[in-house]
C-alpha cells in the first residue's frame, strides 16, 4: 500500500512549478486577483500553463482542490481557448500573473480575453439588450396585471441581461456578482453614474419597482441608440410605450 504524498502549499507549489520547463506559465485567478477582496477562506486558483507536448510530472495535481490550492493544469492551446466563450472569460480577464516564460505571452493571451472584438461586442450586445427588453417588458406587464411575484421575477431576470448587454457594449466579459460592484468602482462603464448605476440595479432586482426599472429603461435607451442598436428596440413597437417612463 502506498501513502499518499501531502499536497504542497501554494508558495511552495508555485516554486515546484517554476523550477519545471515544461511549465511556461502560472496564472492566478478569482478573490486573491482582486485587491481587497481576499477573505480567511480565500483559496489560490491557479492556472499551470503546459508548453505544447511538454511532458511533466505535475500533471499529476491536475483537478486538485483543497481549501488552500486549486489547480488547472492546461497547455498553452487550451489556455488560450480557455473561455473564449465561456464562464471562465472575466475570471481569466482579470488573473494575475505569476509567471510568464513567453515574453510576456500568457499576459497577452489574458489582454485578448479581456477584450471583445468590435463585431463580436455589437452582435452580442444586440441578442442580449434585447433579452433585456422581453424580461422588463414582461415585469411591466405582470404588475399591471396583478401577477407581483412574476413582476419581481421578471424584473430581477432583467437586472442579469442589463449587465451582459452594459459590458458587452463596452466590449468587456460581465464580471460574476460577487465582483460587480469591485469591477464598476474600478473600471466604470461610459456614461454610467457607478452609484446610480448600483442602485437602481438594486432596487429593480430587490423589488421589481416599476417606476425604477422604466427610469433605467431610458438611460438604457439613450445610450443602446448610440450605440447603434436602435433597430433592436424599435422591433419592440408600440410595447416601448410600456417600458418607458409614463
Amino acid at each position: 500500500m502506498t501513502t499518499q504524498q501531502p499536497m504542497p502549499s501554494y508558495d511552495a507549489f508555485v516554486e515546484l512549478a517554476a523550477s519545471d520547463p515544461a511549465v511556461v506559465g502560472l496564472v492566478l485567478k478569482g478573490s486573491r486577483a482582486h485587491e481587497g477582496m481576499t477573505t480567511a477562506h480565500s483559496d489560490h486558483d491557479l492556472y499551470v500553463v503546459l508548453a505544447e507536448g511538454a511532458t511533466t510530472t505535475l500533471t499529476r495535481f491536475a483537478g486538485h482542490r483543497t481549501p488552500e490550492l486549486d489547480l488547472v493544469v492546461l497547455s498553452l492551446d487550451e489556455f488560450r481557448a480557455a473561455g473564449m466563450p465561456g464562464f471562465e472569460r472575466y475570471a481569466l480577464a482579470r488573473a494575475r500573473v505569476v509567471l510568464d516564460r513567453l515574453g510576456g505571452g500568457i499576459a497577452r493571451i489574458l489582454a485578448a480575453k479581456a477584450r471583445l472584438d468590435a463585431e463580436e461586442g455589437f452582435r452580442e450586445a444586440g441578442g442580449w439588450l434585447d433579452a433585456y427588453a422581453n424580461s422588463l417588458y414582461r415585469s411591466v406587464k405582470n404588475d399591471r396585471d396583478g401577477h407581483a411575484l412574476a413582476a419581481r421575477l421578471d424584473a430581477a431576470d432583467s437586472v442579469r441581461f442589463l449587465l451582459e448587454a452594459l459590458f458587452t457594449l463596452d466590449r468587456r466579459p460581465r464580471p460574476y456578482n460577487k465582483y460587480l460592484e469591485w469591477e464598476l468602482t474600478r473600471f466604470p462603464l461610459p456614461g454610467w453614474d457607478t452609484g446610480l448605476l448600483l442602485d437602481a440595479v438594486d432596487r429593480v432586482s430587490g423589488t421589481g419597482d416599476v417606476s425604477a426599472q422604466r427610469r433605467l429603461f431610458a438611460q438604457v435607451e439613450a445610450v443602446a441608440r448610440r450605440a447603434g442598436h436602435g433597430a433592436v428596440l424599435d422591433a419592440w413597437g408600440e410595447d416601448l410605450r410600456l417600458m418607458r417612463p409614463q
